[in-house]
């Protein structure tokens, strides 16, 4: 009880400071008689979220299902290269430089081909969305890897483990925090890589949604889709962390207690 309440005042200031900003926000807008076709106030973007809420929702599940399946694809994805290039320093050598190379190229060069490919079908959107989420869970699995202490694996070895078996339950085991620390990162631009690849061409979605709102200069509608892939993505943070607990225990379960003395 103690623990919950310990890390509930941790989130007090953030809400604390999120309050301050939403009210500072609609007070500017009413006193400043700001356009709504400018900048919305809290009170507007509420009530445009209500009354375009049938429509708004099937869209928001377009997008949470391509970016979900996306992720997941790109958890399994992510972690089986960067133990790949682990093992073998030549594949490392050889393709991780292309990997990298493909993360910095902008979407909107990406988008058009994947169109053409899969159409304007959500199989297309959920591929561009592993794809982009890859690598930093990737890049982490081989770092994770990397940095365990080589004595667990000679512990095992000499107990007679097969190198497999070492990989899997004593590296794969130390290294998943850090790995988790990629999946974090992947997580939270992960639906808005969805909206993005359906603005740039899907039949729904909540990118078609953020499509039709600035067509039509609904401003309120904009920042509506904008505040539903947030809590989308802090849904998933919340979930990956969730897992992280569930897997792995506490993280100050790890630490060892040697060190402090």
């Amino acid at each position: 009880m103690a623990e919950a309440l310990r890390k509930l005042r941790h989130y007090v200031p953030t809400v604390i400071a999120v309050v301050v900003l939403v009210a500072a926000w609609e007070i500017w807008c009413r006193v400043g008689h700001v356009s709504p076709t400018m900048i919305s106030s809290p009170s507007e973007i509420v009530d445009a979220t209500i009354d375009t809420w049938p429509t708004l929702w099937p869209a928001t599940l377009v997008t949470a299902y391509e970016g979900f399946v996306g992720f997941v694809l790109a958890v399994l994805c992510g972690i089986i290269i960067g133990i790949v290039f682990y093992c073998s320093r030549v594949l490392n050598a050889a393709l991780f430089p292309l990997l990298a190379a493909a993360q910095t190229m902008p979407l909107i060069t990406i988008a058009p081909l994947f169109i053409i490919w899969f159409g304007f079908e959500i199989s297309g959107k959920i591929a561009i969305v592993a794809v982009f989420g890859l690598f930093p869970i990737a890049v982490q699995t081989i770092r994770g890897l990397e940095a365990v202490p080589q004595f667990y694996s000679d512990v095992a070895l000499t107990c007679g483990a097969t190198k497999l078996w070492t990989l899997w339950h004593v590296k794969l085991r130390v290294a998943a925090r850090q790995i988790y620390g990629g999946i974090r990162i992947s997580a939270a631009y992960i639906f808005a890589t969805a909206a993005t690849a359906e603005y740039l061409g899907a039949r729904k979605g909540l990118g078609i949604w953020l499509q039709a709102a600035y067509n039509s200069f609904r401003t309120p509608l904009i920042f509506s889709a904008t505040f539903v892939i947030v809590a989308l993505t802090a849904v998933l943070l919340i979930v990956v962390n969730v897992s992280e607990l569930l897997l792995l225990g506490p993280a100050s379960e790890d630490e060892d207690p040697d060190a402090q003395e």
